[in-house]
């Protein structure tokens, strides 16, 4: 799925730029001439220079909001390290299709790659590797319960496991096609709101801040 619209550029910087990554866009490409489109994709166009494979971290192709892509070879290093060692910090807003009565707590479920339903992830006590995400209730509007997630890990559809398992919140997030009710991809309520790391030249702590449109 492509999208037309200039690429939402939240910070400029030589060492990296912050995208504001529309829900329904790929963070980076993916296989075959129809999924070439995609925020590293677009950066590397725009910043002549830009390596050629610039991504430091990734957000689902139905997730919205603020992503990091390096510029040079040195940043991109630098910044997949903070990732790796979860040295970022991260929150994420999300409406749920119900209500949800409780206000806050933390969630850890272990869970995988279901192989044969991929990318979906499935609930597995034996093979599974533990998620842990913190969340807290901000609030029910017109049936829709609106969340706050900070994920201490980052597995792949972590939060989207989270919200939508009964061991978890046990309501799936709204529009989403895997656990949810979306039936296709620009509709999940799921967003980015808050990125920090240092500057992977200067070391300085930044925080940068993109609320939803939903």
């Amino acid at each position: 799925m492509g999208f037309e619209s200039a690429l939402q550029i939240v910070h400029e910087d030589p060492a990296f730029v912050v995208v504001n990554k529309p829900s329904g866009f790929l963070s980076v490409p993916g296989r075959g001439p129809d999924k070439i489109d995609s925020v590293t994709t677009r950066v590397r166009m725009m910043y002549p220079g830009c390596i050629d494979h610039p991504a430091v971290h990734r957000l689902d192709m139905d997730t919205s909001g603020l992503i990091v892509v390096a510029i040079d070879a040195a940043s991109q290093k630098n910044l997949s390290m903070q990732f790796e060692r979860r040295e970022t910090t991260k929150r994420y807003i999300a409406l749920l299709e119900g209500v949800l009565e409780a206000k806050f707590g933390t969630i850890q479920l272990p869970f995988r790659l279901d192989i044969d339903h991929r990318p979906m992830q499935i609930y597995d006590e034996i093979h599974g590797k533990v998620g842990i995400t913190h969340w807290k209730n901000l609030g029910v509007t017109a049936g829709r319960t609106r969340v706050v997630f900070t994920p201490i890990t980052g597995r792949t559809h972590q939060l989207r496991v989270h919200a939508a398992h009964e061991r978890g919140l046990g309501i799936p997030i709204v529009g989403d096609p895997f656990y949810g009710s979306g039936t296709g991809p620009g509709q999940m309520k799921l967003h980015a709101c808050d990125l920090g790391f240092r500057h992977p030249t200067t070391g300085e702590t930044l925080a940068f801040h993109c609320p939803p449109t939903f």
